[in-house]
């Protein structure tokens, strides 16, 4: 095989000594399976390829045997293996694409904020200690990071521990200037992002110059390609009505001769991108488009886990594709989990949802960024430990919270749902920029289990506010907390908040994600603080619909018994309750002062006996087209069908207690869907 090497270099192409090298094990990969197929080789290559068979055989036999069953931190509810991790490795990026990131930029995090090298290296290696054998490096633009091809070799060398696939999504613009570290590190895919083939499109698209230089990086890669470099490409074209679809043709031209696949993304909403359904051009249209001009084009199989519907035009050499988040969800097969530059893990591209895994890594180093100084003194501690100079109950891993870490993406992956939001929704979900997959307001802080909530008109003592965290008065000063504080809203348990740990247990800062800092009013209070009813003259006629729930506590398990038996004296204790919520929703502006009277629909009450046998569980479904929301007819429903119990059964449990009444679901109208965690 040294024979071989000095072959191969002599034979490349006339190009740079670096790249040379780091082709080197492309050419003898292939070389090597020429040797195997080879059925007219020499005698003593025959030796080498049976040597060869005989290893892959054992390897396989080896694999089989020791083969274990896939990590249950990274399997949900819904039997899903997530197998493929994204990382988000910086905030910044070299374009301003329109449908990328607002016009006005983003407000980008402090260093001390984001994921560390190591930080993130560290997680990289739990992950694929898990079953983790694919990690995708995004951005912003990940090669804008400066030390961008130093960790690509770090998480390259996890491939001996089971990492399959390392692959990067990039605009492009300098990625032909670092390609071939990259493939030295192990790159096996690229993702290049080119929403037209126009340059003055492209600048306009971007608001920035760099065409040629993306076309510069798409050839080099082909380039490689052809001498082995085995670079899986794919263009994504973001197809917007009006703007590029009328490039779609010339997109799928591109396959006719090059070997790469062009996937068209439909146009996706993320907080600044003003989307609207109008902009976005569907799968179906874009795939009519392109089977009138050929007819041959024919589905090809897709693989369990592909976020892509692939197609292919007989004797064309590339492939297109097609990524259909809004009209077709692959929500199903998903195997993704996104960890954002923040150290934030992400469960689903379209959920508000996250958790810190930065803040549990960093519990390990005093709460402070792990650098490379730290990283190598936890190295040496993990190295102490395998070679007996510790003791053997050090946590596993270089991690030392490794196990509080899996416990939390553990939780988090579970609580992954069946699908994202459908297409309604989505448009008025609150959701990081795409840039960003963190604009942050806090909304009240705990203190030794007190809340000192925005929503109090008393300002935090000094006294306590001179002993809080650094991290937590630096987050709240500004938001009118440690001040007289402006009305706010305060849900913690709401989808799109999130809980800042800090250094000191006492303190706890809810932040919602993605929300401007700005004062929020009662809508029923005037400026002049007295009363009136909201005007929803403008208001658009929507399908609203309000779940509410309530609990009846008994003292005992005497009346849930004699409920189930129908033995109440007074009769059916749920029929005549279920009636009562029903006729009490449609009342409900007779009730409540300031309500609208709504043209209700449809109402819905279910009661059931609870688990231990001393509650009743309700829940009241109101539904209706209108210009304003069902909340308040829902909870009217609710409660009254509790009072209604409570009134049936009092003779036989005076210690009844009604608890819980609260809205767990609205849909509709502007604000979209909300749901109770």
């Amino acid at each position: 095989m040294q024979t071989t090497s000095r072959v191969l270099f002599t034979s490349l192409p006339r190009v740079s000594r670096c790249r040379r090298a780091s082709m080197v094990w492309q050419y003898s990969y292939s070389l090597r399976r020429q040797i195997v197929s080879s059925a007219s080789a020499h005698e003593d290559i025959s030796q080498v390829s049976g040597s060869l068979e005989t290893a892959v055989s054992l390897s396989r036999r080896d694999r089989i045997r020791n083969a274990k069953p896939f990590s249950e931190f990274l399997t949900d509810t819904f039997h899903r293996q997530h197998d493929y991790l994204r990382i988000s490795v910086t905030e910044r990026c070299n374009l301003r694409c329109v449908y990328c990131m607002p016009e006005e930029g983003v407000p980008l995090s402090p260093n001390r904020e984001l994921l560390t090298t190591p930080e993130i290296i560290m997680l990289s290696s739990i992950f694929v200690s898990q079953g983790v054998n694919k990690i995708r490096l995004t951005g912003g633009e990940p090669t804008v990071r400066r030390d961008i091809l130093s960790l690509m070799h770090q998480i390259g060398a996890l491939r001996p521990r089971g990492l399959k696939q390392l692959c990067i999504t990039t605009n492009g613009i300098s990625l032909h200037r670092k390609l071939d570290s990259m493939v030295e590190a192990g790159l096996t895919g690229v993702n290049l992002s080119l929403d037209t083939l126009d340059p003055w499109q492209f600048q306009i698209m971007t608001r920035r110059k760099g065409f040629d230089a993306v076309q510069k990086s798409i050839e080099r890669i082909l380039e490689m390609n052809e001498m082995g470099a085995g670079i899986k490409l794919k263009i994504n074209c973001v197809v917007m009505r009006g703007i590029n679809d009328c490039e779609v043709l010339p997109f799928v031209e591109l396959t006719r001769e090059k070997d790469l696949e062009v996937r068209f993304i439909e146009y996706m909403p993320f907080d600044g991108n003003k989307w609207n359904e109008g902009k976005m051009f569907s799968y179906a249209e874009m795939l009519d488009l392109i089977r009138g001009q050929y007819p041959g084009l024919a589905k090809v199989k897709d693989d369990k886990n592909d976020t892509s519907k692939t197609w292919h035009i007989p004797g064309f050499v590339g492939r297109i594709g097609f990524i259909t988040s809004m009209t077709h969800n692959f929500c199903g097969t998903c195997n993704r989990l996104r960890i954002t530059g923040d150290g934030n893990l992400k469960v689903c591209l379209f959920g508000n949802a996250e958790v810190s895994l930065r803040d549990i890594l960093r519990k390990s180093n005093r709460g402070e960024p792990i650098d490379e100084e730290a990283y190598e003194a936890m190295k040496q501690i993990e190295m102490d430990r395998k070679q007996g100079r510790v003791c053997p109950d050090q946590p596993l891993g270089v991690a030392p919270n490794e196990a509080e870490l899996l416990d939390v993406i553990g939780i988090a992956v579970k609580g992954k749902k069946a699908k994202h939001a459908g297409l309604g929704t989505l448009e008025h979900m609150k959701n990081r920029p795409m840039i960003l997959i963190d604009f942050t307001c806090i909304h009240g802080v705990a203190f030794g289990g007190k809340l000192l909530s925005s929503t109090s008109v008393d300002p935090i003592p000094a006294s306590l506010r001179d002993q809080m965290p650094h991290k937590i008065r630096r987050l709240i000063s500004g938001t009118g907390i440690l001040g007289r504080a402006p009305y706010s809203i305060y849900n913690p348990s709401s989808a799109g908040y999130r809980m800042l740990s800090s250094s000191s247990r006492r303190y706890k800062a809810y932040v919602g994600e993605g929300q401007e800092k700005r004062r929020v009013h009662l809508t029923h209070v005037s400026d002049t603080g007295s009363a009136h009813m909201v005007s929803i003259s403008e208001k658009a006629v929507t399908s609203r619909i309000a779940t509410a729930a309530c609990t009846v506590r008994f003292s005992n398990k005497t009346a849930v018994s004699l409920i189930r038996e129908n033995q109440m004296k007074k009769g059916d204790v749920l029929g005549v309750a279920r009636i009562a919520g029903i006729m009490a929703a449609k009342r409900t502006a007779d009730l409540i002062p300031l309500c609208h009277p709504i043209a209700i629909s449809h109402v819905t009450i279910d009661l059931e006996p609870g688990e231990g046998g001393d509650t009743i569980e309700i829940r009241a479904t109101v539904a209706c087209d209108g210009k304003t929301g069902v909340e308040m007819e829902a909870m009217t429903a609710a409660s009254t069908a509790a009072l209604t119990v409570y009134d049936m059964c009092k003779a036989v449990d005076k210690g009844m207690v009604i608890d819980g009444v609260r809205v767990v679901l609205k849909d509709g109208g502007k604000s979209g869907r909300w749901e109770m965690g």
